[in-house]
């Protein structure tokens, strides 16, 4: 048996024609007749890029978000109007109130529908801190404890638009999945910092092997020195799939496909193949 990851948004879209990039991302995961999609993209493109890639979100059975930042929870309004009523995993953190402070400006950057708007679209909201099953072999990681020294995160974001309060993302959750070759991540934005989830994921399931990741691995937002640790780490995992896209940044981007041969960068269109 085999599974599958398809990326739906992301940023840049890859060779298959017709497909839409936005500042967003989300991924659709097949597995043992599960079908899940992982974060909505902004909302622009969801829809359309799944239609072009032949595939019906009508079979969605859950969709989890990665934490609440417009960028992964847009896409819920167009999703629900189209599809109908759909089960929501979230952190229930997820509505707190985001902003992005950078050069003397502010923006608000958190999800742009209130809870009591999605559920009236038919959004069923489930909501846990903690570790927790998906689907057989499939997990959420939850709230990811913060222990590496280099990953200290995005120091743009706050709670407040006068910039007064950090925020730290503490919703960041990605998606874990158990396969033949060892663990395989899927990360929405991965605020609480690759290493630190991989860790975490590694703890939780008692798998040490890791296959892959897959997914935004946010280093565009952050130091030299967390994408030269994040690296140094990386490698003593033995990564066969690294698949980054999304806010993983140029330059980052760059540098792990000079230092990963397995690197490929996670496009609309993409799809990873993979083994139970």
């Amino acid at each position: 048996m085999s599974g599958r990851i398809r990326i739906l948004c992301d940023n840049t879209a890859g060779a298959l024609s017709g497909t839409l990039g936005e500042h967003g991302f989300a991924a659709l995961l097949e597995k043992d007749g599960e079908t899940i999609l992982f974060d909505t993209g902004a909302g622009q493109t969801l829809l359309h890029n799944a239609q072009r890639m032949n595939q019906d979100l009508k079979q969605v059975g859950q969709v989890i978000l990665s934490h609440g930042h417009y960028d992964h929870a847009g896409g819920l309004w167009p999703l629900l109007q189209s599809c109908g009523p759909k089960k929501v995993l979230a952190h229930p953190g997820v509505f707190t109130r985001r902003y992005a402070v950078r050069e003397g400006s502010e923006r608000s950057v958190g999800i742009p529908y209130s809870e009591e708007f999605l559920a009236g679209l038919g959004a069923s909201f489930d909501y846990a801190e903690g570790f927790r099953p998906v689907a057989p072999g499939i997990f959420l990681t939850g709230e990811v404890p913060r222990t590496t020294e280099f990953e200290r995160g995005d120091a743009g974001l706050f709670c407040d638009a006068a910039g007064c309060f950090p925020d730290r993302v503490p919703d960041d959750q990605s998606l874990v999945i158990v396969t033949g070759k060892g663990l395989l991540l899927l990360l929405g934005c991965c605020h609480a910092g690759v290493v630190n989830t991989v860790e975490w994921a590694r703890e939780q399931t008692g798998v040490s092997e890791v296959y892959g990741i897959v997914g935004g691995c946010h280093l565009a937002f952050c130091s030299e020195h967390q994408i030269e640790g994040t690296i140094r780490t990386l490698k003593k995992y033995g990564l066969k799939k690294l698949c980054a896209g999304h806010c993983t940044g140029f330059a980052a981007s760059a540098r792990l496909a000079r230092e990963f041969p397995g690197f490929r960068p996670a496009q609309v269109g993409y799809t990873l193949e993979f083994e139970e």
